[in-house]
């Protein structure tokens, strides 16, 4: 039991708040393992259907790796290094990735380094009009570890991310709007009723197929598209002998049948 990642479950959606607010919410080794150890919990969990990560305090989301403990790995050379803080922030990043169920970022401060790398990871992002991101791993000596120079090129383009790669420079909610990183940004005081109503939106819908369309998309973006192609079809395969699809193709068809029939009188 750790108290640096919070958990609070209402109305489907899971909240995990950052709880480093001293530190500005900085990734140590104890936060992502337990980090990881309550995603474990909440996809087996019936009860939740969505996942909103934010940060404890009004200044940070996360402003990254724990710069303090990961340079005692580094101290230590590169197998330790790559073993206790890559491997360990890489295996973090691509379980949001390839969650089940959708993880909403609600970037309420500062995203630097890894903080901007749960954002990239993350299957949707609000971000508060105070929010600022940052790729500033170039200026300790190092590229970023934990999926950055991946995932930021396939959601902003090369030569977009490049920019940010190379330069470390910060930049604001409304860029990162403009560069496919976050979905929305909205007043800072709106930022978690925005998460929660992007929750309940998808929460009408069947966890089911929620789950099929997070799969399509997460395993054909680095595919080719016949092959993204075949994923897709393997998820619609999944949906047909299911109650979820029958029940909403019947409801359809009730509704739509019943409309035609009133046009039909009208005419």
């Amino acid at each position: 039991m750790s108290d640096t990642v919070l958990l609070q479950i209402s109305d489907g959606i899971a909240l995990l708040t950052l709880n480093r607010p001293a530190r500005l919410n900085a990734l140590n080794y104890e936060l992502i393992d337990w980090f990881l150890s309550l995603l474990d919990m909440l996809e087996v969990n019936d009860n939740v259907g969505t996942v909103i990560i934010t940060g404890a305090g009004e200044r940070a989301f996360s402003a990254g790796g724990d710069i303090h403990e990961f340079s005692g790995s580094v101290a230590k050379g590169a197998n330790t290094a790559v073993r206790d803080f890559v491997r360990r922030g890489q295996r973090l990043t691509a379980r949001l990735e390839a969650f089940p169920k959708p993880v909403i970022a609600a970037v309420n401060g500062l995203a630097y380094g890894g903080g901007c790398e749960i954002t990239e990871a993350a299957h949707l992002a609000v971000a508060s009009e105070h929010a600022r991101f940052a790729k500033p791993e170039i200026k300790l000596g190092m590229p970023p570890t934990f999926g950055g120079t991946q995932r930021l090129p396939r959601l902003a383009g090369r030569k977009r991310a490049l920019e940010l790669l190379l330069t470390g420079d910060d930049f604001s909610a409304d860029h990162a709007l403009e560069l496919g990183l976050v979905n929305t940004v909205v007043a800072h005081e709106e930022l978690m009723p925005a998460a929660r109503g992007l929750a309940k939106r998808i929460l009408r819908h069947s966890p089911l197929v929620v789950q099929t369309i997070i799969t399509a998309v997460t395993r054909g973006l680095n595919m080719s598209i016949s092959e993204g192609l075949l994923v897709e079809s393997e998820q619609f395969a999944r949906m047909v002998a299911t109650p979820d699809l029958a029940e909403a193709l019947a409801a359809w068809t009730d509704r739509n049948g019943a409309r035609s029939k009133a046009n039909a009188v009208a005419v």
